[in-house]
């Protein structure tokens, strides 16, 4: 097996064939030029995972073909060779975008170790573009599951303001994908090659918390032996994900009012001002409007932030998506861990949808994967589901032996319909919409279940 592709050239005869012997001999597969001429043809041909070009060429340069290597295929690393090589030279190369710079007369070590580098850094390159890839699919759109509409409305949000700089304020209980939006937005972005950098607001005391954001320089206080890059600096060109933002001081967020208006600040401890061009995403699990009327965050910051708001639904208000959830966490659990689980008994189904979720689309993701690593048959089961689950609320789903199936699901489907049109203060048509069924099966169900709109209380 070849140990990379590799191009020489070289306009000395003898050089050319003693070092192409000597290259084969090692295990590469190798292509040789003479010339520019020779050399363009070789990379319009073919791509080489390193080009070995000599600078002095009876048609032009290394500089130029170096140039051109790099237009054709960034990936391919290119190492200059002269006989007359000066620290200038060197210097001027590495710049030019050259991998290394070598001088004659070669060492067969040298150059053996030289294009080694290259090819495990050429290595690294692919690997990265792999985990951008996989990155994009698990943190793109298509990762997040709902057909729900509050979740195509957000969807729709999150396809608008994707490639602005907008600030954007993500909203919902804890556990509904905040995070998940927050790096979706970022993938969407033109800023997705450059770093995505999240820090959790309320995991550290405010000293910390600073120290974090804008770094600070060594001696800034006690412990800090050396200069610590912040979080902003490391989000330039990219996004920086604020989450918790309500658990910070008073003092924190007039720090923070002057990074998001100007993008510039200090390091604890330092005098120096830093600029960067960051995208800037928060998120909260609290109504920051009654934060501001209680006087525990600043009214200025909270107008700064609030520029698109993405609310995210409650699990328990989207019943028709936990279905969809289920089945995708399943797949997912199953293929990371080599499991064969066909899905779901009606019952298990039935309980999931029935359970309110105070932990929302992170407890559902768990349960599952618990459900899948414990249990032994080819599907979920109620014996499958903690105890909590099965017999959350009102409803106690009954294992379907002890009744007919139909009589099994009817409980928990009666408590899920009355539920959802509670929640929508009886509109059969939102309430049809939330459910992923049409209003005339609503309605038969309404009807075979005995649900009927309550009538307000009058008093004679």
């Amino acid at each position: 097996m070849s140990k990379g592709t590799l191009l020489l050239v070289d306009d000395d005869r003898q050089v050319l064939a003693s070092m192409a012997d000597w290259l084969r001999s090692q295990g590469y597969e190798l292509d040789t030029a003479r010339n520019c001429q020779q050399a363009r043809a070789a990379i319009s041909a073919r791509q080489y995972n390193v080009a070995l070009v000599d600078v002095r060429l009876p048609d032009g340069d290394g500089f130029e073909l170096l140039a051109e290597c790099r237009e054709k295929d960034a990936n391919t690393s290119v190492i200059l060779i002269t006989g007359y090589g000066t620290v200038d030279s060197a210097i001027e190369a590495i710049r030019a975008g050259a991998f290394d710079y070598l001088t004659k007369p070669l060492i067969d070590d040298e150059l053996e170790m030289a294009i080694q580098r290259a090819l495990n850094q050429h290595k690294v390159l692919e690997e990265n573009e792999t985990l951008k890839a996989q990155l994009d699919i698990r943190f793109g759109m298509e990762n997040i599951v709902g057909n729900d509409h509050r979740m195509r409305r957000v969807f729709d949000v999150v396809d608008s303001v994707a490639d602005t700089k907008a600030t954007v304020l993500i909203t919902g209980e804890s556990g509904t994908g905040k995070s998940i939006i927050a790096r979706a937005i970022h993938r969407r972005s033109g800023r997705r090659d450059k770093p995505f950098v999240e820090i959790a607001c309320g995991a550290l005391p405010e000293t910390l918390l600073e120290s974090e954001l804008f770094g600070h320089v060594a001696g800034a206080f006690t412990g800090a032996t050396g200069e610590k890059m912040g979080k902003f600096l490391q989000a330039d060109k990219g996004t920086i994900f604020l989450d918790e933002i309500a658990t910070a001081s008073m003092g924190m967020q007039v720090k923070m009012l002057r990074v998001l208006q100007d993008f510039e600040f200090e390091q604890v401890g330092g005098t120096k001002t830093f600029s960067v061009d960051s995208r800037v995403i928060l998120a909260t699990n609290e109504d920051l409007g009654r934060a501001v009327a209680e006087g525990r965050f600043r009214q200025d910051l909270f107008y700064r932030i609030n520029v698109i708001n993405i609310e995210l639904p409650a699990l328990r208000d989207r019943l028709s998506d936990i279905p969809l959830l289920a089945r995708h966490f399943l797949g997912q659990v199953c293929e990371d861990n080599h499991r064969e689980v066909e899905g779901f008994t009606d019952a298990a189904m039935a309980a999931l949808q029935a359970y309110r979720w105070p932990g929302n689309v992170r407890e559902l993701q768990n349960i599952i994967e618990r459900a899948v690593l414990l249990g032994k048959g080819h599907a979920v089961g109620l014996e499958d589901l903690p105890p909590t689950i099965v017999r959350s609320g009102p409803v106690h789903v009954e294992p379907v032996g002890t009744r007919t199936l139909k009589e099994a699901l009817e409980a928990p489907e009666r408590q899920i319909i009355r539920e959802a049109l509670e929640n929508h203060n009886w509109n059969r048509h939102e309430t049809a919409d939330a459910l992923g069924i049409n209003r005339t099966t609503l309605y038969k169900k309404m009807k075979r279940l005995g649900l009927q709109e309550p009538y307000p209380m009058t008093t004679g």
